[in-house]
């Protein structure tokens, strides 16, 4: 764990998405296509946050620390499992990724999710209930945002890109 970031591509920012309820989403952005995953998750626990790159691990394979080479985390106890965050599912002495955490306060550090939280608070408000919200609907939401053309990515969508640049791994 360290504050010093390196410059470059593959990297990726989380977020645990905290609300009053018990249910949380887990949002991760792939910093080079702006590519969106929201998943929900059952708590705002480590554990839960382990489990969700577990997931996403076993979905990517072994292009999982090719596609995030580093993820950047607020300072929410549920990211405070950086050895479990960072460990491979594939091998004991393997790491998926590197952890870096934004310094307090330095929401400026985390722009792009900030700008996706907000978007997702288009379909999914403060204080939204998420034991009332389905897999489906969160579906929905993401598949929305990766499909949306951005100035940033010069009216492409994050969905081609990710897709052509997966392709290349």
């Amino acid at each position: 764990m360290t504050n010093e970031k390196p410059s470059g591509i593959g990297k990726a920012i989380a977020y645990a998405e905290r609300k009053k309820t018990k249910e949380a989403l887990f949002v991760l952005s792939e910093r080079l296509t702006r590519q969106e995953i929201i998943m929900k998750i059952p708590d705002q626990t480590a554990a839960s946050v382990v489990a969700a790159l577990n997931k996403l691990e076993r979905r990517y394979g072994k292009r999982f620390s090719k596609i995030f080479k580093s993820i950047t985390f607020d300072n929410g106890s549920e990211f405070a499992d950086c050895a479990g965050i960072e460990k491979s599912i594939y091998g004991k002495n393997r790491k998926r990724t590197k952890v870096y955490y934004c310094h307090p306060y330095s929401a400026f550090e985390r722009g792009t999710n900030e700008n996706i939280n907000r978007m997702i608070r288009r379909f999914l408000p403060k204080g939204t209930d998420f034991r009332k919200v389905t897999a489906a609907y969160i579906h929905r939401i993401e598949s929305w945002i990766n499909n949306y053309p951005r100035e940033i990515l010069k009216f492409s969508t994050s969905n081609d890109l990710f897709t052509a640049h997966i392709a290349t791994i």
